[in-house]
Order: structure tokens, then sequence, then C-alpha cells
């Protein structure tokens, strides 16, 4: 059976003002075409399909051209509820689109049995039994205790999450059993792990509860297929235990990775290989950085990635000279005439960012209600603990009244 592990879509993200539309329907154009090549039997999308809970219209529509146009090539496409992801949202299609070879699992489930989904190939028999775990709350697994330290906190929801993955994973392999055939079990997961090595654009999805989740703790699944984490990596050195990463860099920090999806051919005896399918860049983002006296070359050298019709996004960071006050308009006059937009100034020395002219007033609907309160809560001079707490008390009751309207 050949998968193709893909996550971290964020259909829908505006980037500073910018629309993502284009990048991610070229993204998806050459997804499909990726499944016809390979001739993959299953698409995984291991969370965080929609950048937000009430996606644009565009968005909505990207992703159901894309259900239609996978249905039409053979495959079957797994969709996975992340952290960014609106159950609701995600799940008010999920009985239309059983209908055309997709299945999602936008939250924990009541019954962990409809956790566990057998895979069919194109031939349709069964290839793989899926242990399909998206993001999990605390509340889908837990019940808060009174008297409980922090610590305790952590350690009860660690157990708990860990529990369900061993009671989905033993229902997988009894599922294999009923079938009488050997079958490879795959695990999935939309959370932090130890040691793996996030991005700017990744929000800490336990902070303050569970920051990450061991290794150890995931049942012995032939492949566990994860999302949340936008670099693409093995995780604690396992062939087996991957983040795709994110199809687009969500931040100026990622524009230097190679973005990619895992093609993943597991058998009956297990994973057989994963081969990393890297994704071409859509829309060249840079950053670049030093005085007005190195600027010009930099700001030449960034030019120079762009292709025919296209404009490199750049963040601008400047090293010394943040005491001149008509900044802005330096940086501007050195981009005359290059095909480069800059997005974003940054003066090194004074750690404050400058928003430039077009994107300065930045509206609320770019912006989730957490964003807002972290912007509120950097202009406070408060000990970083508990900034800590304060941040993830707020996520708490946001995910709790996002539950009250799902």
């Amino acid at each position: 059976m050949k998968i193709l592990h893909t996550s971290d879509w964020h259909l829908g993200q505006h980037f500073m003002g910018k629309t993502r539309q284009a990048e991610h329907q070229a993204f998806l154009a050459w997804l499909l075409e990726q499944v016809k090549l390979c001739a993959a039997d299953v698409v995984l999308v291991a969370g965080d399909v929609f950048d937000t809970g009430a996606p644009p219209s565009y968005a909505r529509e990207l992703y159901n051209e894309f259900v239609v146009g996978l249905h039409a090539s053979g495959a079957t496409l797994v969709v996975l509820g992340g952290n960014h992801d609106s159950v609701a949202t995600l799940g008010e299609s999920r009985s239309l689109l059983a209908h055309l070879s997709t299945q999602v699992i936008a939250a924990v489930q009541n019954e962990a049995q409809r956790q566990v989904l057998v895979l069919n190939g194109r031939d349709g028999q069964p290839g793989a039994v899926l242990c399909a775990i998206p993001f999990i709350r605390a509340r889908d697994v837990l019940q808060s205790q009174p008297g409980q330290s922090a610590a305790d906190k952590q350690l009860s929801l660690q157990q708990a999450i860990q529990q369900h993955y061993q009671s989905v994973y033993a229902l997988a392999v009894a599922q294999c059993q009923t079938l009488g055939l050997a079958l490879p079990v795959i695990a999935s997961g939309h959370l932090t792990t130890v040691g793996a090595s996030a991005s700017e654009s990744v929000r800490e999805i336990y902070v303050g509860a569970l920051e990450a989740f061991p290794t150890s703790a995931f049942p012995p699944a032939d492949y566990i297929a994860l999302g949340h984490i936008h670099r693409p990596q093995k995780v604690g050195g396992f062939e087996h235990i991957r983040y795709c990463g994110s199809p687009i860099p969500l931040g100026f920090d990622e524009a230097r990775q190679q973005k990619q999806v895992l093609l993943v051919e597991l058998d009956g005896k297990g994973l057989q290989s994963v081969t990393p399918l890297l994704v071409p860049c859509f829309q060249p983002l840079c950053t670049v950085a030093g005085s007005l006296e190195d600027l010009p070359r930099e700001i030449a050298a960034a030019a120079a990635q762009a292709k025919e019709g296209q404009t490199v996004w750049l963040e601008v960071i400047v090293r010394s000279d943040d005491y001149l006050a008509d900044l802005h308009g330096r940086i501007q006059s050195l981009c005359e005439g290059l095909p480069v937009e800059v997005l974003r100034i940054r003066r090194e020395r004074g750690q404050a960012a400058l928003a430039l002219q077009q994107q300065a007033c930045e509206t609320l609907d770019e912006l989730s209600p957490l964003d807002v309160f972290e912007r509120r809560l950097a202009q406070e001079e408060l000990p970083d603990a508990l900034k800590a707490s304060l941040q993830a008390r707020y996520a708490l009751l946001l995910d709790e009244l996002a539950g009250e309207h799902a």
C-alpha cells in the first residue's frame, strides 16, 4: 500500500495581509499529480486543513475541489482535525464526503472503534488499518481534578493521551485479526513530541499542560504520521515516526526549508520505505539583514530568486541605523524597480517590528483571539513563567468556548 502523508495545509491563511490562495491552489494541483504519478492508494492529512475555525469561502472551495479530484483519481482521502480546525466546520460535510472516498475524523470519538479505519488499496482490498487520532483536547480524554499541581496535570494528560493511543491501537490489532489478514497498522497524531524542532508559525498547543508527548508513549505501530510541526523531520531518529511538515512556508523562518510530502510504502511485513517528495516553491520568501550599506546588495540577491512573473516577499532586518526616523522610506527606495515586496521591517537592535504603511492597519479578521491576547501580553513586563501561565489559561478558556459552540 502507498500512502501520501501530508499535514498543516492551513488553507485560508493570511500572511501579513497577503493571501496564500494561489500557493495553495498550486500545491493541491501538484499533490493530485503526485497521486497519479505514484499510484498512491491513500492521501492522509494529519491535521490543520484550515488555518482558522471559520475559513474563507475560497479555502473551502479549494478543499472541496481537491476531494472531487482525488476521488476521480481512484485514491482515498483521510482527513484528521488539527488544533486550528473547527470540529464543527470540518465535520459538517463528513457524511457527504464519505460518498467521495473521503473519511473525516474531526475530533476524538465517543466510541474509539470509530477511529479504527480499514484503508483499501486501489484494487478495493484492505491494505492497512489506521488508528485515526486527530488533535486531542484535554477535555476529550481527561476530567480536571481539584487540587492538582501543574506537574500533576501534565502527567495526568500525558497518561490519558497515552491510554487513548493504546486503546485505539488494541482495537486496530483486533480488526486485523477479525479480517484474518496480516495488515500493517498505522497511527496518526497532531501534537508536539519530545525532541521535535518547531518554527515561529507553530503555536504550542499544550503550553502549561503538556509541552511534548514522549515517543516511548506511542504504540508499536508500523508507521506514525504526525502533524502540527511545520519542519519535516524524523522524531527521535526513528524512521517510522515522522512529521511531514507544512507544504508551503508559513513564516519567514521556514523560507529556507525544503517542503515535502512523504510517500510511505507498507506491506504485510510492515514499513518498507519512506520517500520525500519535494514540493516546489510557489511563492519565494526571503529574510535579508544588514545595515543600510549592506541592504542594497542583500535585497538584489533576494530579487534574483524571483522567476518570471514572480515577486519575492521580503522581511528586512536592520542592523544598526535604528535611530533613523525615515527607515521605511529608505528601504522602499532600495527596492524600487526590483521584483520584491517588503512585508515586514524589524530593527534588530531595538527588537521592535515596524509594520509597513500598507499593512500597518492590520485588521482583527487576520488575527485569532489568542494572537490578540499574546500581542497585548507582550507589552507587559512580566516574568516568562507568568506569561506562559496566562497564555495557557487563556488558551484553555478559548478551547472551552469553542467546545460549547462546536
